[in-house]
């Protein structure tokens, strides 16, 4: 998995990118298949804004979260990519079962 963390009128500290890399990495128990996440934190006057585009195999995820806490909004962003991630893997898992099987 390739991970970029950009900063938008803020900084990205070590502690930052380390916290993003800790909690991103969480979604990898659902999902072999990430290719790439880009991860980009914004500050705009008192809201701390965190967003993330997923790229996988066939499909992009985005999820974006605005909160007064950098680390909170991280975290409400990795959330809302598990519930991404579950849903999509869900909805791959029953198509598949709604297939026919062929038979020889």
């Amino acid at each position: 998995m390739n991970l970029t963390v950009t900063g938008h009128h803020v900084e990205v500290t070590n502690s930052m990118r380390n916290y993003v890399t800790e909690k991103i990495s969480r979604l990898q128990r659902h999902s072999e298949n990430l290719f790439k996440v880009h991860v980009i934190l914004t500050v705009e006057k008192t809201r701390q804004k965190a967003e993330a585009t997923v790229s996988m195999a066939g499909k992009n995820l985005y999820a974006d979260t605005t909160q007064p806490d950098m680390y909170a909004s991280i975290d409400l962003l990795v959330d809302k990519l598990d519930r991404q991630l579950i849903r999509s893997k869900e909805k791959t898992k029953a198509h598949l079962r709604d297939k026919p099987v062929l038979e020889v």
